[in-house]
């Protein structure tokens, strides 16, 4: 199967970050965009969505003549200090791209199994969730905060 530039891209970032002994890596946009041949919103796009607190990424980024971006993977844990930390992330509307990456960072840490991550993608996705925003931001995040109590926290937390 061809993977689409945004894969290619998200896999040797973090390529690079699994060889880096500080878990950090600086790169440059313009010379990461030309080693793709993209164009460096492309390079923008793939930190914005696949680099984010919810995958467990702090992105900084600077910006001029010696302008570069620092990804950080935070330490497994610092990600998911308590279940608390975890439901305000969710808040109390969720978009579903938000939603899937916290359920993605809860798979890649092993406290979800591959079924209970399946099921929960397909719990939070538009196509179930049939009703007008923001009611479905807001349904998404009720059921996202359910499952994760159910799955990995007490009743009340």
């Amino acid at each position: 199967m061809l993977s689409n530039i945004s894969d290619l891209i998200e896999r040797y970032l973090k390529e690079l970050l699994a060889a880096s002994a500080r878990g950090m890596i600086e790169i440059r946009r313009n010379e990461l965009a030309e080693q793709f041949n993209c164009v460096p919103s492309q390079i923008n796009y793939v930190l914005a969505t696949r680099f984010t607190i919810e995958h467990g990424f702090l992105v900084e980024s600077r910006r001029g003549g010696g302008g570069y971006v620092r990804i950080v993977r935070l330490p497994r844990d610092e990600k998911l200090e308590s279940i608390s930390e975890l439901l305000s992330l969710v808040g109390k509307e969720i978009s579903q791209r938000r939603a899937q990456g916290i359920i993605e960072r809860l798979w890649e840490e092993k406290l979800i199994t591959d079924r209970e991550y399946r099921m929960m993608r397909a719990a939070v996705d538009r196509e179930v969730l049939r009703v007008g925003l923001p009611a479905r931001d807001q349904l998404r995040a009720l059921i996202l905060r359910a499952m994760i109590l159910s799955l990995l926290g007490k009743k009340g937390e």
